[in-house]
């Protein structure tokens, strides 16, 4: 597929799962055909989001996707400015606006229509005024530059067919000494191509999956410092719930991305 359809089929994919409310399912998974799905608050946990995290979104927010919790690795502070790409629904950034306080802001960027109603709706429902939620590209940000101490991402960097453009854009809208803060999934060895050409693996976040040596390359070359690609090999049992019996765990794994712009 050319970048547009990978786009569209994202953009559609991604429709889908906001109309349904999640589910906890990726969209690669068949676990929503079980008799029993997990739930969107099963699914974080194993994220590694708390029950604190869990009880103080909205109800809504959280569609149970996601591999990671970047909020640990952002670390935020008191009146900063957060960006969030793809913010789906808002869970992300319902967190961060706790973190940051009236002071600080957070801004969620998404391709997808039903999403954005989704979490514009979220924020209407209990009044968060110090998140607000833009319809863009992940690739082309609605964010002027020098804008955000810090970009968030939760597993979607991986689905952009350009992911050098993004790594610049997130370059471009954060401040001098701002800081990426991102959890996604690497590739750690080559993939058969039964797994690399399905379309439904790609919008499930495994096929389009980078490795640890081309994001550390695209960040440096963004212009980041002080980069670091840790992967976390635990993920390996969550990733392999995302598409059952395909083996999908022996080729990604969820991973710690951080990086920060230089103060000059």
């Amino acid at each position: 597929m050319n970048p547009e359809d990978t786009k569209d089929l994202v953009r559609k994919t991604y429709g889908a799962i906001a109309a349904r409310d999640g589910g906890g399912c990726s969209p690669a998974s068949t676990c929503c055909a079980r008799q029993s799905p997990p739930s969107a608050g099963d699914m974080s946990r194993r994220m590694g989001y708390s029950a604190d995290d869990l009880s103080q979104a909205p109800e809504g927010s959280n569609l149970g996707l996601g591999c990671g919790n970047p909020q640990a690795l952002a670390a935020l502070r008191p009146g900063e400015v957060v960006v969030d790409l793809g913010s789906g629904a808002g869970f992300d950034c319902f967190l961060a606006a706790r973190q940051v306080g009236p002071a600080g802001r957070v801004i969620g960027v998404d391709m997808t229509h039903e999403m954005l109603a989704k979490a514009r709706e979220n924020a209407r429902r209990v009044g968060a005024a110090n998140v607000e939620f833009r319809l863009g590209e992940i690739e082309h940000l609605p964010i002027a530059d020098n804008t955000a101490d810090v970009v968030i991402s939760n597993c979607v960097i991986n689905l952009s067919p350009d992911k050098p453009q993004v790594f610049r854009e997130a370059f471009r809208v954060l401040k001098p000494g701002g800081r990426l803060a991102v959890s996604d999934v690497i590739r750690f060895a080559p993939m058969p191509p039964a797994l690399a050409e399905d379309a439904g693996l790609l919008c499930g976040c495994v096929a389009g999956a980078a490795t640890k040596t081309d994001i550390e390359h695209w960040l440096a070359t963004a212009g980041f410092q002080h980069v670091r690609v840790e992967a976390k090999p635990e993920s390996r049992d969550l990733i392999g719930d995302w598409a059952p019996g395909r083996g999908v765990e022996d080729y990604v794994v969820s991973a710690l991305i951080e990086a920060r712009k230089p103060q000059a």
